[in-house]
């Protein structure tokens, strides 16, 4: 297994967001970093009633092949039964993630874009749902990335990086 963390586009989104993440995923997890082709949205991942996508059935098509991890960047509003939304979701064991994009813009607020801010919460979230394919669980310093975002403010808040422990369970488990 090669360790490389390959990131797809599934449906359209911008290159320029998909190379930061690239690049972010690559220093932070000490790994090469590959874009691959994208994917179309599996068009039964979405639920007409709620007007959302399922994000397990969106993360389900995504198998890493080769490299070590997968990431799915998609620009759609997901769900899980039980939340009425997600930012993203992890499969440990299938060594896959995904981020969805549409609620980390400001215009899905009503707000003026601001590129900068949405390249940081997409930076985040990979971060978080990557950690968690490493075995992280969420932690309870709020400062760190593997905090859970119950909201946008959540995920604006913490920062990009691990905390000290979760930094420490990461290099246990990459080496393991």
């Amino acid at each position: 297994m090669a360790s490389e963390i390959l990131i797809v586009a599934i449906g359209g989104v911008e290159a320029s967001l998909l190379n930061h993440l690239c690049v972010v995923v690559a220093k932070t997890f000490g790994r090469s970093c590959r874009l691959g082709g994208g994917l179309p949205v599996p068009q039964e991942a979405f639920d007409a009633r709620r007007g959302q996508y399922a994000a397990q059935a969106i993360l389900q098509p995504l198998h890493p092949g080769k490299a070590e991890r997968i990431l799915g960047v998609v620009d759609l509003d997901l769900y899980v039964p039980g939340l009425n939304f997600v930012f993203g979701l992890a499969d440990p064991r299938g060594r896959r993630a995904l981020i969805a994009l549409t609620r980390l813009r400001q215009r899905f607020y009503g707000r003026r874009d601001d590129e900068a801010l949405l390249l940081a919460r997409a930076a985040k979230e990979a971060i978080h749902e990557l950690g968690h394919t490493y075995g992280l669980t969420h932690c309870s310093d709020r400062r760190c990335v593997m905090t859970f975002s119950n909201s946008l403010a959540d995920t604006d808040y913490k920062g990009q990086k691990f905390c000290q422990r979760c930094q420490e369970r990461l290099q246990r488990q990459k080496s393991a």
